[in-house]
């Protein structure tokens, strides 16, 4: 959204005489309305500084377009918006930019998604001689408004449960760094798998590892943080939730011949967060027991084990779980029950970190 006097090269409607029409006739589509302005007109016009009105269109993810006639309506009412709360007092300008670089990012991975594997397979000419411009077009409006709605739904729905999660807060601090657990999921060897099979192949291993990995995340109540490919990172209010997460990741993949091995290392403590990412040596110290975590094994940190065992999800050892069954035996009780077991191992230097006691973490018998 710069200004740029050299010129446009475009014609009066904004589109380059070398551009597809179909690329065009979709824009339109999909924004609802024509080019009509160049981000000088459109700043003019939403009431902002031509600075301001940059910074939102590079938060949002897209590219210097000089002065061509490229924006609508749509454009302008959003930076009237984004403004808007600024002036009112509701965000500062800086959050302002978070937002619209927050929702940026995440929309875009969403659009690219949607186009190279969702529409792309919709889009596979139904009859001999069609090309695939010519059912394009009529499939992205049929599904427009229906995944418009959809995308709505979800936001609110994601909306209210983060906003839920804000307000049961100790306190202010407690919303920006909280206590959490942290893991991060490894597939083991991945580097090698990369040099012997072929893309696609790859790239439906990595498919069915994230989509195995949130599914599992999301329904026993964790939040996938972000995916890396060949690595998940995932947090948990509890240790116990994102301990019974890890255990059932491993299980999981153990039962999938197509596979590799997992690893998983996590942490439980203060960790600060932004834009929907988790930052601090909480989940430094995750990552860093992942990369020394055996295969098919789950490594915690101290804070981690001393949480389960906190919360009676785990003994402190089996010595202490093996006195208190013959104590409640005795009285005639039921003993108590632990899902987790934790098997302290060697100190070890830790880069960056310094000397950490992991815990490998299991299924306890019985629990």
């Amino acid at each position: 959204m710069t200004v740029d006097d050299s010129g446009s090269g475009t014609d009066a409607q904004g589109a380059d005489p070398g551009e597809d029409p179909l690329a065009l006739r979709l824009e339109q589509l999909i924004l609802g309305a024509e080019r009509r302005y160049t981000p000088f007109q459109a700043a003019r016009s939403a009431g902002v500084s031509m600075e301001l009105a940059s910074r939102f269109w590079r938060a949002m993810g897209f590219a210097d377009i000089g002065q061509a006639k490229a924006l609508t309506e749509a454009d302008v009412l959003a930076l009237r918006r984004l403004a808007g709360l600024v002036e009112a007092g509701l965000l500062s300008e800086a959050m302002a930019v978070q937002v619209a670089r927050s929702t940026g990012q995440t929309t875009a991975r969403l659009a690219e998604w949607q186009i190279d594997s969702f529409l792309e397979g919709l889009t596979e000419p139904p009859e001999p001689g069609m090309t695939r411009t010519e059912v394009t077009y009529p499939i992205v409006e049929l599904l427009l408004p229906e995944l418009e709605e959809f995308l709505v739904y979800v936001w609110r729905r994601q909306l209210a449960a983060s906003a839920g999660r804000v307000v049961q807060a100790a306190d202010d601090e407690e919303m920006v760094d909280r206590r959490l657990a942290v893991g991060f999921a490894d597939l083991v060897g991945f580097t090698r798998l990369t040099r012997r099979m072929e893309e696609e192949e790859l790239g439906e291993l990595v498919e069915a590892f994230e989509t195995t990995a949130a599914d599992l995340v999301a329904a026993n109540g964790g939040r996938l943080i972000k995916t890396l490919g060949d690595e998940v990172l995932y947090a948990a209010d509890d240790a116990g939730t994102a301990a019974e997460i890890a255990l059932r990741l491993i299980e999981t993949m153990a039962h999938d011949e197509t596979m590799p091995e997992l690893r998983v290392g996590m942490a439980f403590g203060t960790v600060t967060t932004r834009m929907g990412d988790v930052f601090g040596t909480t989940v430094n110290l995750a990552s860093r027991l992942t990369s020394i975590a055996p295969k098919d094994a789950v490594l915690v940190d101290t804070a981690f084990a001393e949480e389960l065992i906190r919360t009676q999800d785990a003994p402190s050892s089996e010595a202490e779980a093996a006195e208190e069954a013959a104590a409640a035996e005795k009285e005639g009780e039921e003993p108590p029950t632990y899902r987790f077991a934790l098997q302290p191992m060697w100190q070890r230097p830790v880069r960056g970190l310094g000397v950490v006691e992991p815990w490998l973490l299991m299924r306890r018998n019985g629990g």
